[in-house]
């Protein structure tokens, strides 16, 4: 991607405004939607090619389906009574956390060690390697870029606000502060709203940015449902910010929604930029 200058705009596309066998193994990388319903065959006895920690290899960490990685971190199934392999096991995990009706990687994020040793065949080693392993990606997410990082891209942006928005239970408006050389001088919480939603009104945003002696700003909010999409309402403050922006010449870059560890630019998905070149 580009940088955030606005001059050559009509040169760019929308996206663009931020700166030895016989025989091979055939892996099949492409699982991301199976369950593992219904195999208990220890992955020792599976063929290689379906082995979790061998398909990672091959395929990368993002072919692999939730059961898949969690087998990586039980290391072993269950042996006695009910004989499980690891990733079926992972599978059954997930089974139990989504009995309430609720995501199983919802339930996931937020799960204790307690919780999890009340499932049979998960011992205090296993819940708290999956609790461990689930709170160094949420920190991973949540480091925000130093001080006069440059923002450069919608993802430096967005990684500056996670921590504020990411994982919140109730909306919250947020913005990043920016210098003239798109710098990062620090984020503010404008507003919290309900789990549903929240208001935030152009003054107290450029109020905000002004205390600041920022010049140029992204906002953000972010969908605790993690629907990414936005509604009428954040589409209408958005024109009503860059209209205020313009008159108060301090470039708005962007408006982000984040939630359940993505973000969605609205100034690559909409016209609402364009409309404003225009």
């Amino acid at each position: 991607m580009g940088s955030l200058n606005h001059g050559d705009a009509a040169a760019q596309q929308r996206g663009d405004h931020y700166a030895t066998a016989s025989t091979p193994m055939t892996f099949t990388c492409d699982r991301t939607q199976e369950t593992h319903s219904t195999y208990s065959l220890r992955v020792k006895d599976m063929p290689t090619e379906q082995r979790p920690r061998e398909r990672l290899i091959a395929c990368g960490a993002k072919s692999l389906t939730p059961a898949e990685l969690i087998a990586i971190l039980l290391g072993t199934g269950v042996s006695r009574g009910n004989k499980l392999s690891a990733v079926n096991l992972g599978q059954y995990i997930l089974n139990e956390l989504a009995k309430d009706g609720s995501s199983s990687l919802d339930a996931l994020r937020t799960v204790t060690p307690q919780e999890l040793m009340k499932i049979p065949g998960i011992k205090l080693a296993k819940a708290t390697t999956i609790v461990a392993a689930l709170e160094l990606g949420k920190r991973v997410l949540q480091n925000c870029p130093a001080e006069l990082t440059v923002v450069d891209d919608p993802a430096v942006a967005a990684a500056a606000l996670s921590q504020d928005l990411m994982w919140q239970t109730q909306e919250r408006f947020a913005i990043a502060l920016l210098d003239i050389k798109h710098r990062l001088l620090g984020t503010k919480v404008i507003s919290l709203g309900t789990a549903t939603e929240t208001l935030a009104h152009p003054r107290e945003i450029f109020r905000e940015v002004i205390k600041q002696g920022a010049t140029r700003v992204i906002v953000a909010h972010n969908h605790p449902s993690g629907v990414l999409q936005p509604s009428d309402a954040d589409l209408d403050l958005t024109r009503q910010l860059l209209n205020g922006a313009n008159i108060l010449g301090i470039p708005l870059l962007d408006h982000l929604i984040l939630g359940n560890g993505d973000f969605l630019s609205l100034r690559q998905t909409t016209t609402l930029w364009d409309q404003q070149v225009e």
